[in-house]
């Protein structure tokens, strides 16, 4: 089935909604997706819990706003002891006009420090073309992320655009994600993807012992003697997803496994903009537990 689209006109609507209420826009969306008004009174679910954190805490919410931002989370990575996790930072950037690509190496990674998906993976620079990354780089400036489903942590952010070095193989493989679902500074879970580089990708949960969890359709629908091998420095993730957790009711701390050791990703307050329709209800009721 062919996936339906977003008009720009349903866009532009909620986008409007987020500035004048984003309470309503928040009950709008969630009616959407789930066909029912969230409770958000006395919650329950991970995806509600998450929505009344996000109106009524993250937009205010020093640490919660500095996690948020690809940029200012490094030094909270630093404070935590884990600066050895940081991708090498090359260059820092307020505007795609001010970008120095003859000082930039073969490879790297440029993106915006709000939001997500607003990042170019250059393997090659001779390959790229630079004129167009600017071009999408000034778009991706100009839209306001926080408000598609408001956000609030993104609202404001001092824009950057950051460049990272490239922690891809040597063949050019980019790394293997990891992403663990923390409450109360403990990884209870982590979700890989598989199968993503061939066009099929599928989600598997797995426990910290990595065995795996059937609290998502994939894993339900996996094989009884399902399994993948657990990755080198696992536990050296765990510790490290423990501890930058410490303090939060819930956060999504994304590592990658890459040859040089575990490397950070990023910190999510709001997976799937906490209106994840793809979770199963009772492990959303589960997760939601956990907060």
């Amino acid at each position: 089935m062919k996936k339906k689209k977003i008009s720009k006109a349903s866009r532009m609507f909620y986008i409007l909604l987020s500035y004048l209420s984003p309470g309503l826009n928040t009950r709008l969306l969630f009616l959407k997706k789930f066909g029912r008004l969230p409770d958000l009174k006395n919650p329950a679910t991970l995806n509600e819990k998450l929505l009344k954190l996000k109106l009524e805490d993250f937009g205010r919410n020093e640490l919660i706003r500095q996690c948020a931002d690809k940029y200012r989370v490094r030094a909270y990575v630093e404070s935590c002891g884990f600066e050895r996790c940081l991708n090498k930072l090359l260059a820092v950037y307020d505007s795609a006009e001010e970008i120095d690509w003859d000082s930039l190496p073969e490879s790297f990674v440029i993106k915006w420090n709000f939001g997500c998906g607003y990042n170019i993976i250059c393997r090659s620079k001779g390959e790229l073309d630079q004129s167009a990354a600017e071009q999408q780089l000034r778009a991706w400036g100009r839209e306001p992320f926080w408000a598609y489903f408001s956000e609030l942590q993104y609202r404001g952010v001092d824009r950057k655009i950051i460049v990272e070095e490239y922690i891809g193989s040597r063949d050019g493989v980019p790394p293997e994600d990891y992403k663990f679902y923390c409450f109360h500074g403990s990884a209870y879970c982590v979700m890989v993807c598989v199968g993503r580089k061939e066009g099929w990708p599928r989600f598997y949960f797995f426990d910290r012992e990595f065995g795996l969890l059937r609290i998502n359709r994939d894993s339900v629908e996996a094989p009884e003697d399902f399994s993948l091998p657990k990755p080198e420095g696992f536990e050296e993730a765990l510790e490290t997803a423990d501890m930058l957790s410490q303090g939060f009711p819930f956060v999504r701390v994304d590592l990658y496994m890459t040859e040089q050791g575990v490397r950070f990703g990023e910190m999510t307050f709001t997976p799937a903009a906490a209106l994840d329709n793809k979770r199963l209800p009772e492990t959303d009721l589960l997760l939601g537990s956990l907060m």
